[in-house]
């Protein structure tokens, strides 16, 4: 099923509502927490970085991350402290997670995926009819905002679609960056690369770095905001691609530069 035919309304009605009930978020942390993060730590130990950066801040949010696997979304769930995982919702391309109803039960089961155009991002009005009121009831919001899985690991152009929710919603955007999902299970591979290791020190590093917020409000440039959340993955070891409609590019504010490593497992 092609997203070019999916009219917004047909998008929203493709959304499993059930699956942001009580039952299936308890499910929900099952899955994420007990059974897909042990499987993928036997590969690969996670850190985390800038975890602290939530502390405090007051929900929704909207997150934004780079995207190269399909091991993205449940790894960085569950670096999410239990607060922000159990209240966050995922964009997922209503092409590709809703063509089945059995493939679109699946991920909003196991992720909390609502279904979007991927032309989303490349607007800035604001959020889907589907997606605004859980925004408001306090549902954060991770969105991929390249619009889909990177072949080479280089980060391409920021849509604006996401400053475009932030704004509307008045809520901020924070810049998560993950390196080595990529090596684990690149796009056009369905299970992870290499074997289960007994020994942490054998395992390679996923490493999920969580940026400072990002304020956007009414009357700022989208395309300047999400400048912001490129310059923060720039600063994090991403191969970025500057929005050439913005000229030179800056320097990434210090207060969004990446710690030393604080947590790990």
């Amino acid at each position: 099923m092609s997203d070019r035919g999916v009219q917004p309304q047909a998008t929203a009605e493709l959304d499993e509502a059930w699956s942001r009930t009580a039952p299936a978020r308890a499910a929900r942390e099952i899955l994420v927490c007990g059974v897909l993060a042990p499987l993928i730590a036997a590969y690969a130990r996670r850190e985390v970085v800038g975890a602290h950066r939530l502390d405090g801040l007051p929900a929704p949010v909207v997150f934004v991350a780079n995207h190269s696997s399909h091991v993205d979304t449940p790894v960085l769930l569950r670096s999410l402290p239990a607060r922000w995982r159990r209240r966050t919702i995922v964009a997922a391309a209503a092409d590709y997670f809703y063509g089945s109803r059995a493939v679109a039960a699946a991920v909003s089961l196991a992720f909390a995926t609502v279904p979007v155009r991927r032309a989303l991002g490349t607007g800035g009005a604001g959020s889907p009819a589907h997606i605004g009121p859980l925004i408001e009831a306090g549902w954060s919001l991770l969105l991929f905002a390249e619009g889909t899985r990177s072949r080479d690991g280089r980060l391409g152009p920021m849509l604006p679609g996401a400053a475009g929710m932030a704004a509307r919603h008045r809520v901020p955007i924070v810049p998560v960056h993950l390196s080595g999902t990529r090596e684990m299970m690149p796009k056009g591979r369905n299970w992870l690369v290499g074997r289960p290791r007994l020994r942490r020190a054998d395992r390679p590093t996923i490493a999920i770095t969580i940026g400072a917020p990002i304020a956007v409000g009414p009357d700022d440039d989208r395309l300047q905001a999400m400048e912001e959340v490129r310059l923060f993955m720039a600063d994090c070891g991403a191969l970025t691609t500057p929005d050439p409609r913005l000229g030179l590019p800056r320097e990434p504010a210090a207060h969004n530069r990446p710690q030393a490593l604080e947590a790990s497992d």
